[in-house]
C-alpha cells in the first residue's frame, strides 16, 4: 500500500432506487474539483443497502455502469449476507460473541454506519465520508427574486480539513426539517406550536431555527455568509455534546482506537446525536459545504441539471407529508429520553414530567390541526422508551466496548 496516496471511502447507507443518479452527480462533483485525477487519492465505495426500505433489488445498488465505475478504485457492496459474513467472522475468530456482533451490527440506521465503519478500517481507509442518498452536492441561497444555485465541493472540502481533526461535518440546506410550514389560529397558537416541539425535540431541532425554517415554507436555504468567507469553524461542547449530523460527515481512520460507533435505541433514529455524546476528547470541525436535502423526493430533477427557480413551500395538505412529519415525532420522542439521561441525569426526572405535562396540554392541539389522532401515539412512545431508558444507556455503553475489541482486532 502505498503510504503516499489518501485512502478515501465513500460511505451510502441507502435503499433508494435512485442511488445510481446520486452517485453519478458525485462522480461528476468529484472530477470537477480535481479528486478523479488526483494521483494521490484513492475512492473507494461502501454501500450498506437494504432491500426492504423501498422494495429495490441488488443490483440496483451493484450493477454501476462502466463509465462510473472506472473512476472508483475499489467497491464494497453490503447487503444482510455480507453483515452476517462479519459477524461470523469475528465470532469465529473469537474477537466477540454472538450477542455482542449482534448488537452492533442489528437493523437500524446505527448499524448500516457500522458496517461501513468496520469495512473501511478492515480496508484500511483513512478516512471514510457519509453521505446521504437524498443529498445532493449543491446549495441554494434566495433574493427577492429567484433561488441561486451553486455546486458545491463536498468531499474536497471534508479532505482539505480531515487530517488535523477528528471529525469534519458540513451543513444542509433544502428540505432539512420534517415541519410544514403552519398557519396558526385560534386552534392552534404559535406558543402551543412551540410548546409541543420544546417538549419532542432536542438542542438542535430547536424552536428558533425551526420559526426561520417555517417562515420560509419549510425550506432551509444556504447562509451566503458560510459560503462566501469559507471559515472553518471548531464545534464547541455543548451540554455534553459536540453536535454533528450523520451525512456531510467525514470521520478520520488513521487511528481507528479513536472511533467511535454509531447508536440508536430499537426503532429510534439519533445515531449522529449519541456519537455526538462521545466526542469530548475529539477535534470536531464544522466545514464550509453544503448539502442540498432532498428530503421530500420532490427534486430529483435537480440531478439531470433541471434547477428551479423557487422551492415550493411544504404544507401539512397531504398525507404523505403529515405522516413524515408524524414519523419524525415518533424518532424525536423515542431517543430523546436516552439523550437526557446520558447528558442530564441529575435532572432528567423533572424534564420527563415537563414533556408529558407539554404533551398533555398540546396533543389535542395538534391531532385536530392535523385531523389525526395518531399523534397521540407520541406520549405512549414517550412512555415506552422512559420505560427502557436505562436498557438502552446500557446497550449503549456495551455497544462502545464492543466496538473497541473489534477496532483492536484491525489494528
Amino acid at each position: 500500500m502505498d503510504k503516499n496516496v489518501l485512502r478515501v471511502g465513500i460511505g451510502f447507507a441507502t435503499g433508494r432506487k435512485h442511488f445510481q443518479k446520486v452517485l453519478r452527480s458525485y462522480i461528476g462533483n468529484w472530477k470537477e474539483s480535481g479528486l478523479v485525477d488526483n494521483i494521490n487519492v484513492s475512492l473507494n465505495l461502501f454501500v450498506a443497502y437494504d432491500l426492504n426500505y423501498m422494495g429495490t433489488k441488488r443490483t440496483d445498488y451493484t450493477a454501476i455502469p462502466s463509465d462510473i465505475n472506472e473512476f472508483i478504485d475499489s467497491r464494497h457492496f453490503i447487503g444482510l449476507g455480507e453483515v452476517e459474513e462479519a459477524k461470523s467472522f469475528l465470532i469465529e475468530n473469537g474477537i466477540v460473541g454472538a450477542r455482542e456482533a449482534s448488537l452492533v451490527f442489528q437493523k437500524g440506521y446505527a448499524s448500516s454506519r457500522n458496517i461501513i465503519l468496520y469495512e473501511a478500517i478492515k480496508n484500511n481507509m483513512d478516512c471514510v465520508l457519509f453521505l446521504d442518498d437524498d443529498e445532493y452536492p449543491m446549495a441554494v441561497t434566495r433574493n427577492p427574486e429567484t433561488a441561486l444555485w451553486s455546486g458545491q465541493h463536498i468531499l474536497k472540502t471534508h479532505l482539505t480539513n480531515i487530517e488535523n481533526a477528528d471529525i469534519t461535518y458540513g451543513y444542509h440546506c433544502g428540505y432539512i426539517s420534517p415541519i410544514p410550514s403552519l398557519e396558526y389560529s385560534e386552534n392552534l397558537k404559535e406558543e402551543d406550536f412551540r410548546r409541543y416541539i420544546k417538549a419532542i425535540s432536542n438542542d438542535i431541532v430547536n424552536w428558533d431555527t425551526i420559526q426561520k425554517v417555517i417562515a420560509n415554507g419549510g425550506v432551509t436555504y444556504a447562509d451566503s455568509s458560510v459560503l462566501a468567507s469559507g471559515k472553518v469553524i471548531e464545534v464547541p461542547e455543548v451540554n455534553h455534546a459536540k453536535f454533528i449530523s450523520g451525512s456531510n460527515l467525514c470521520i478520520n481512520l488513521s487511528k481507528p482506537e479513536r472511533v467511535f460507533p454509531f447508536y440508536n435505541p430499537p426503532g429510534a433514529r439519533g445515531e449522529d446525536t449519541f456519537l455526538s455524546t462521545c466526542l469530548s476528547e475529539r477535534k470536531v470541525l464544522r466545514i464550509p459545504c453544503y448539502a442540498f436535502h432532498d428530503g421530500f423526493g420532490s427534486y430529483n430533477h435537480l440531478l439531470s441539471g433541471v434547477l428551479p427557480t423557487r422551492l415550493k413551500p411544504i404544507k401539512a395538505d397531504s398525507e404523505h407529508i403529515v405522516k413524515r412529519f408524524y414519523n419524525a415525532c415518533i424518532g424525536w420522542t423515542r431517543y430523546k429520553p436516552l439523550l437526557m439521561y446520558i447528558t442530564d441525569r441529575d435532572g432528567y426526572e423533572s424534564k420527563i414530567l415537563e414533556m408529558e405535562r407539554n404533551l398533555d396540554n398540546t396533543l389535542p392541539l395538534i391531532c385536530d390541526y392535523f385531523d389525526t389522532s395518531i399523534f397521540n401515539n407520541v406520549k405512549k412512545e414517550l412512555h415506552k422508551y422512559e420505560k427502557n431508558v436505562k436498557v438502552h444507556y446500557s446497550e449503549f455503553t456495551e455497544i462502545k466496548d464492543i466496538w473497541s475489541e473489534i477496532t483492536s482486532s484491525l489494528l
